[in-house]
């Protein structure tokens, strides 16, 4: 009987050792999981920076073109303006002196449409 004893004793050992090989196992398979998890959100956030710089970039050159556009139609509306602004001082006197003129010399005539009454 002891004999029997010792062997059941040498069983319960060996299924104590197989539990906690198990538990380690369980254990070291939840730490890998973890390092997988953590890996893959690296990888996606890395990628994820990449993306965005290089939209940030192409934006940046969209950007930078339509800048450079409304430059270039804001120095051409400048220049038009200027050139209004001089061609009204070079013709302003001409232009007053002949409205004068129309507005002044009145010369008295029939209307083409009017009829005497006799």
């Amino acid at each position: 009987m002891a004999s029997q004893s010792q062997g059941i004793q040498q069983l319960l050992q060996a299924e104590k050792r197989a539990a906690e090989k198990v538990a380690d196992a369980r254990k070291r398979k939840a730490r890998r999981l973890k390092q997988a998890k953590e890996e893959a959100q690296m990888e996606v956030e890395q990628y994820r920076r990449e993306r965005e710089q290089e939209f940030q970039s192409k934006q940046q050159a969209a950007m930078g073109s339509q800048g450079n556009l409304s430059a270039e139609v804001e120095q051409a509306t400048r220049r038009q303006v200027q050139g209004m602004q001089s061609s009204q001082q070079r013709n302003r006197e001409r232009v007053l002196a002949q409205l004068l003129s129309m507005v002044c010399d009145v010369r008295p005539q029939l209307h083409p449409n009017y009829r005497s009454a006799a």
